[in-house]
């Protein structure tokens, strides 16, 4: 049978999501993208992302400040690369082969004996005897989808209730997939054995083992010596000699953070970066800094901080006046450069606005680059995760401080307004084509889960979108409102998961990712449809505004 013509759909006013039908499919049209000449596309491409027979592509809007993203010219590309070439595709190496030694013996091999009618030596000999290949990698860095498992095994649904950890180097099957679990972290599979191959190593390229269209195999060895836990190495973060800021006492939640780490999802691992990229863009405008530069995300209370070396900090929130700030327990104002001495110690207090605060340093924080960036990101646990006492935080050289902020961004009336385009899975007539409306028509307040990873939304007036059936795992961005069957969505943050199996029936557009960014448990909050055009006049008009936002320039002097 012929696979259906490939389908280009917008995924938010940053995204494409092209469905092609089958995953042979999807693997050729992510070798042609990236492999395009550059001067073809009509966008710079900041990811690649392969799903189950989907590809998404993600634009970079920033490459060119002056214009918006080109969703339409994009469109048209993408629909040209994924129906080939006439004379068809180069020829392209073989698939690489990986063999993985397992020892079979876990907890749920008996379980799936039973269920399948199966002796555990048969379940064992189905699993080592198939040709399974790397549909997709998503879920956590180096996670492979492999597809090619026997009737019996691919009919395994999820577990009902999924653990809390699931140990690394499992080897596990569910809903019609095996894999391998590279680290440790929550899961609900069913877990048949273990292996001791590294599927991904954040320290050396390729990074992961495996990538899309490749083979694996697994094979049954006896089960190895158990070794004995052990605490991974802290990351260096500075020395005695460096100028740094030292961690005195940490806040509930301190994390290093910049614009994240772009080009890295086909690994599995996540953008990460600042949640409110705006307010860390205002910090590092009045510091003098690098757009990108890595300053301190502070999460409902700050630190206590100790200045080594002389130094200019700055500390801005959802607004002017919503974040407390001392010095050496002196309250100085936040959203303005502040000179401290070395050995000074720099407080942040309750943040009385919004959720989040970023505290920057003039040359930012120089601690270790991990895949393009210094982010933190919890899901997978790179960088250097949550601070804590006595961790030094080494500084880069600074520039010229600048001055005071003249922008004075609008605090929020109670309500939080979120502009949203329509999410790639809403069909445009038939059951569930006015997902939209029913979730723009329904009042919604944040949920006790805030984290990172994503926002849970409760209902608190008006009908509601329903329900929706699970989709065949999908790539996502951030600001994606993904409605699992209970009917409450989950907006997607920075740490959010590459893939995803619930139906995005919205997407936050790029303008209001700040605001997603500060939701707070107990918050209300309306969604408001926009179209395209207004999308993007509104990411230009953010661009605009956090360029006029600093005006002057500081005395260099600490003290003056």
């Amino acid at each position: 049978m012929t696979p259906p013509a490939p389908r280009v759909v917008p995924f938010g006013d940053r995204a494409l999501l092209v469905t092609t039908g089958d995953v042979a499919s999807a693997h050729a049209l992510a070798r042609r993208v990236a492999g395009a000449d550059p001067a073809d596309a009509p966008a710079t491409v900041d990811e690649v992302v392969v799903g189950f027979a989907c590809v998404l592509v993600v634009l970079d809007d920033e490459a060119d400040p002056d214009a918006g993203t080109d969703l339409d010219g994009a469109t048209g590309w993408l629909a040209r690369l994924a129906a080939g070439s006439p004379g068809g595709d180069p020829p392209t190496a073989s698939p690489t082969t990986h063999v993985l030694p397992t020892s079979f013996g876990g907890p749920d091999l008996d379980e799936v004996a039973g269920v399948t009618g199966l002796t555990v030596d048969a379940v064992v000999d189905l699993l080592v005897g198939a040709d399974l290949e790397v549909a997709f990698v998503g879920f956590a860095p180096g996670f492979p989808y492999l597809t090619g498992l026997p009737e019996a095994l691919a009919a395994l649904p999820r577990r009902a209730t999924p653990r809390t950890s699931v140990p690394a180097g499992s080897v596990a099957v569910a809903g019609g997939f095996a894999s391998v679990y590279p680290r440790a972290t929550p899961g609900g599979w069913n877990l048949l054995g273990r292996t001791t191959t590294p599927l991904f190593d954040p320290h050396h390229p390729p990074y992961a083992l495996v990538s899309p269209g490749d083979r694996v195999r697994f094979v049954a060895v006896p089960s190895p010596p158990v070794a004995s836990p052990v605490d991974a190495p802290r990351a260096l973060l500075g020395d005695d000699d460096h100028p740094a800021l030292v961690v005195v006492e940490p806040g509930l939640l301190d994390l290093v953070q910049d614009a994240g780490r772009p080009g890295s999802a086909a690994w599995g691992v996540p953008r990460a970066g600042a949640a409110d990229p705006h307010a860390l863009g205002l910090v590092n405008l009045l510091l003098g800094n690098h757009p990108g530069a890595a300053g301190l995300e502070v999460t409902g209370s700050g630190p206590r901080l100790r200045v080594v070396g002389d130094a200019h900090v700055a500390v801005v929130g959802a607004a002017p006046g919503s974040v407390e700030v001392a010095v050496d327990g002196r309250p100085v104002p936040d959203a303005a450069v502040v000179p401290v001495g070395d050995g000074q110690e720099v407080s942040v207090g309750r943040v009385r606005h919004g959720l989040r605060a970023y505290l920057g340093v003039a040359g930012g924080l120089a601690t270790p680059v991990l895949l393009g960036s210094r982010s933190s990101d919890l899901l997978s646990g790179l960088g250097p995760g949550r601070l804590r006492a006595g961790d030094r935080l080494a500084r880069g050289t600074p520039g010229r401080v600048r001055g005071a902020l003249a922008h004075r961004q609008a605090t929020s009336a109670g309500v939080t307004l979120l502009r949203v385009l329509p999410g790639p899975h809403v069909p445009a007539s038939g059951p569930g084509s006015d997902a939209v409306d029913r979730l723009t028509a329904t009042s919604w307040q944040v949920g006790a889960h805030v984290d990172r990873v994503g926002v849970h939304l409760e209902p608190t007036a008006g009908p509601g979108p329903g329900g929706s059936a699970p989709v065949r795992s999908t790539p996502m961005v951030t600001g994606a409102v993904q409605l699992p069957p209970d009917g409450r969505p989950i907006v997607l943050l920075p740490d959010h998961a590459t893939v995803g199996g619930y139906p995005v029936v919205a997407c936050v557009i790029a303008a209001d990712l700040a605001l997603l960014g500060q939701l707070a448990p107990g918050d209300a909050l309306v969604f408001v449809a926009v179209d395209r055009p207004a999308a993007d006049v509104a990411r230009r008009h953010r661009r605009q505004v956090r360029a006029a936002a600093v005006t002057g320039w500081f005395p260099t002097a600490a003290g003056t």
